[in-house]
């Protein structure tokens, strides 16, 4: 056997590693993607595109070395559009929410990389935030910090502010663990909560009448895709009692409510693709901790603002990243 010194060894492996090609660079196979999203609503095609766009950030090319197959439907829809993915042979999901559990029980050990607004792990997706454990991972966009940052914008634009109604959906994972936030940074805040549930279309009326009965003098909304899913009906009677209106996700102040801080949408959807990206190159869902979205905007509706008859602090405007007119 012949003998090597170790000054040999190692200008010989560093040489090898020189002429190795990058881990980051071209993806080495064609890949098969399915996109599972939850109807076809004025965001979901808009998410789908995002993620698109972070794909090919890094290198993946439909029609070159990547198939992307997008199926949409309803949350009882998810296992079977998940089924018949997998008969095309997908090679990972990519998940909005309130389709993953569909997912989950229909993917069997393909990888699955979700987008999803509440708690994973009280979800049953993973194990743990920093140890997924099984085929599941992705972007949490459930933040505690955030809420209270909602709530101290809101005081900060009606400094007279004394009575808040919270408007939620209890069947929505960490919705309980949100409310005791919420009601922590409430009461630092001077503010009184009132909790208005809603599990269906059928519930938001009556939780309209309730909060006129109780005198409610502004909504925070909880964001999931269901809230979202009625967020014009919540700018028409925000309007109609001339109570502001804030929540999490650019499209509630998009569409006539006063406020929202929280993740910037399409930026996370380009988060996720960096999950995709991983896994198709040999990741292992288990071992990619869950994130929070990494960008974060400050949307204000001014129209509605000047119609509420509110005259909003220039140090919340001069702050906002976009400012609706």
């Amino acid at each position: 056997m012949a003998v090597v010194d170790r000054r040999t060894f190692l200008t010989t492996l560093g040489l090898g590693l020189l002429g190795a090609p990058k881990a980051a660079a071209q993806p080495i196979r064609t890949a098969r993607v399915g996109w599972v999203g939850g109807g076809v609503g004025p965001l979901t095609p808009e998410f789908l595109e995002a993620f698109r766009e972070g794909l090919r950030d890094m290198g993946w090319v439909e029609g070159r070395n990547l198939t992307l197959e997008a199926r949409w439907g309803s949350r009882d829809q998810a296992r079977d559009l998940a089924a018949e993915l997998l008969r095309s042979k997908v090679d990972l999901f990519v998940v909005q929410g309130p389709m993953t559990s569909g997912v989950q029980a229909a993917a069997g050990s393909v990888p699955i990389v979700f987008g999803f607004s509440g708690d994973p792990v009280e979800a049953r997706f993973v194990s743990s935030l920093s140890r997924p454990g099984g085929n599941l991972t992705g972007i949490s966009m459930m933040s505690f910090e955030l809420m209270g940052k909602r709530l101290e914008l809101l005081k900060e634009a009606l400094p007279r502010l004394s009575r808040i109604a919270i408007l939620a959906n209890p069947g929505h994972p960490g919705e309980q663990a949100e409310l005791r936030e919420s009601a922590a940074a409430a009461h630092r805040l001077g503010l009184s909560v009132q909790y208005f549930q809603v599990r269906t279309v059928a519930d938001f009326e009556p939780a309209f009448h309730a909060m006129t009965r109780d005198g409610v003098e502004a909504i925070v909304a909880f964001p999931d895709a269901f809230i979202m899913s009625q967020v014009n009906a919540i700018a028409t009677f925000a309007a109609r009692r001339r109570i502001p209106a804030v929540s999490g996700w650019a499209p509630f102040a998009e569409r006539g409510n006063l406020m929202t801080y929280g993740p910037n949408l399409r930026a996370t959807w380009r988060q996720v693709a960096t999950y995709a990206d991983k896994i198709l190159r040999g990741a292992r869902p288990a071992d990619l901790p869950v994130e929070q979205p990494t960008k974060i905007e400050l949307v204000v509706n001014m129209k509605t603002a000047r119609a509420l008859g509110l005259m909003l602090p220039r140090s919340i405007v001069a702050r906002a990243d976009r400012v609706i007119e």
